[in-house]
């Protein structure tokens, strides 16, 4: 009997972007602008996020100028 490699590995190669709201948008920037990377206690002011996903969201859309100067 044949077992394909496909059907035994099916898992996603790029992470899930998570949704961000324009809010938690302002607020990750504006912390990071007071704080620096102190993740912790920005996902501690946004429920529901962790530390994780605040570094993963500043790396991924934030690491930029851009959102230096909010």
């Amino acid at each position: 009997m044949f077992v394909s490699e496909e059907s035994s590995t099916t898992r996603k190669e790029e992470p899930e972007q998570l949704a961000y709201s324009e809010d938690e948008e302002t607020l990750v920037i504006r912390m990071y602008n007071l704080g620096g990377e102190r993740w912790s206690l920005i996902a501690g002011r946004i429920p529901g996020r962790t530390a994780e996903e605040i570094v993963k969201y500043w790396i991924s859309r934030c690491a930029t100028s851009r959102c230096h100067s909010a």
